[in-house]
């Protein structure tokens, strides 16, 4: 993608369009959206591109990014969907918000107010990687994600490792365990 991206963000209490590599320097409070494309208890996760200017090559939910000034959190889902994974079509579900802070490492903060989507994706669910974004991608069962995450946290970015950790009944539904 070309350009500066404007996204919104918290300056002096009130939401404005900053830069994004700015407010991530700045480690301002700002909007995003995750989302979670399901199979059943398998979950499609991605392995974030190595020219990404943070957490490269490290496992992230399905789809993590931040809306332009102006976009809904819904649009941006959709979009972003499409434009990193290839993937159209899907009824996505909102579950919730989530607020974290996290040093994502290279002086960069991810302060962020995230909106999260869910949604159920059919058997035959044909992904696309843009491989400028995504250099893999998996499907994995959710409890064996949960106990990864936590046993090499270093494989994981660490919105994935805090949704999985405190979020993951209010984004997934109760918890069951299928050991």
């Amino acid at each position: 993608m070309s350009g500066v991206q404007m996204i919104p963000a918290w300056v002096d209490g009130r939401l404005r369009p900053v830069e994004k590599l700015a407010v991530h320097l700045r480690g301002l409070r700002h909007q995003a959206i995750s989302v979670f494309v399901m199979r059943g208890r398998e979950v499609l996760i991605q392995r974030r591109a190595m020219g990404k200017y943070h957490t490269p090559g490290l496992w992230a939910n399905t789809v993590c990014t931040h809306p332009h000034w102006g976009e809904s959190h819904a649009e941006c889902a959709v979009r972003r969907l499409k434009e990193e994974l290839g993937i159209t079509g899907l009824q996505l579900r909102h579950s919730g918000a989530v607020e974290y802070r996290a040093d994502v490492g290279g002086g960069l903060v991810e302060h962020e107010l995230v909106q999260v989507f869910t949604a159920e994706a059919p058997a035959d669910l044909s992904v696309a990687p843009d491989r400028d974004e995504v250099m893999e991608t998996a499907w994995i069962d959710l409890d064996r994600l949960a106990r990864d995450s936590r046993c090499r946290p270093e494989r994981y970015t660490p919105w994935l490792r805090l949704y999985l950790a405190e979020h993951r009944e209010a984004i997934f539904g109760p918890v069951i365990q299928t050991n």
